[in-house]
């Protein structure tokens, strides 16, 4: 893994004053005013790269390009960055060699915008690696738990009820019609009427049959028995014309 970790550059800043500092007298931290600002020890340019999780300070030649000190940075803020008391555009830093030694110097840029993009560098850098610290660890915390097994087992099988329909292997279902009875009904034929049933007209002997009682008078005087008296009055004046029957049967012999 470290074989295919490549270096990145994040920031470069073509300006950057080096100073020797005095050793710290207290636990306040460091004060900028305590060293000759106006006598820079050095003067190049400084570049802050990374390779993996660790960030590098990086003092350079401005024409040449060769390396004048290094700071290697596992954490910011931290020891091997700080800034100091009574100024924003300077910083003490801890630089290193390949043998082990290490030493304390102070660095300042001219520009307050560098020595804030300088800041600003270091700062995204470590925010990443706290993000990648904690993927990380997210993602060995997850193959850790237990996974649900959601497979089907060997001749499970499920059905699917889509309304009042059930969908079966090999076959769909068809939908059933049943009226009352639990009979099956066939739908009318499309533009189909229903013809009405004929009504025979009355015939002359039923109208000829039909009697029609007289209406009754609406008086005082007549009783009860005075309207069964008239009801009755058609049937016995039936009876009276005998002869005119009688007249009539002989014209028919006559005729004949």
């Amino acid at each position: 893994a470290a074989e295919l970790e490549y270096e990145s550059v994040l920031c470069v800043k073509p300006d950057v004053n080096v100073y020797r500092i005095p050793p710290r007298a207290s636990n306040r931290g460091y004060r900028a005013s305590d060293w000759k600002l106006d006598h820079p020890d050095w003067t190049g340019r400084l570049r802050v790269t990374s390779k993996g999780k660790t960030a590098y300070i990086k003092l350079e030649d401005k024409v040449s390009g060769e390396l004048f000190a290094q700071a290697p940075i596992d954490q910011y803020p931290g020891i091997a960055v700080e800034t100091v008391t009574d100024s924003s555009r300077y910083f003490v830093i801890r630089i290193q060699d390949g043998t082990g030694r290490s030493a304390f110097i102070g660095i300042g840029f001219t520009d307050r915008g560098d020595a804030f993009d300088f800041n600003v560098s270091l700062q995204d850098h470590f925010k990443w690696v706290k993000q990648e610290t904690e993927i990380s660890k997210e993602s060995q915390e997850a193959d850790t738990r237990p996974k649900l097994d959601l497979g089907f087992k060997e001749g499970q099988t499920i059905k699917l009820n889509i309304g009042n329909m059930m969908t079966k292997k090999g076959g769909a279902a068809k939908p059933r019609v049943s009226g009352s009875g639990g009979l099956s009904l066939l739908p009318p034929p499309p533009g189909g009427k229903i013809a009405a049933l004929p009504i025979s007209p009355p015939s002359s002997t039923a109208i000829a049959n039909h009697v029609t009682p007289p209406p009754v008078l609406k008086s005082s005087n007549v009783g009860s028995a005075d309207i069964l008296l008239d009801l009755d009055a058609p049937a016995s004046a039936s009876k009276a014309p005998a002869s005119a029957t009688t007249d009539l049967w002989g014209d028919f012999s006559t005729a004949s």
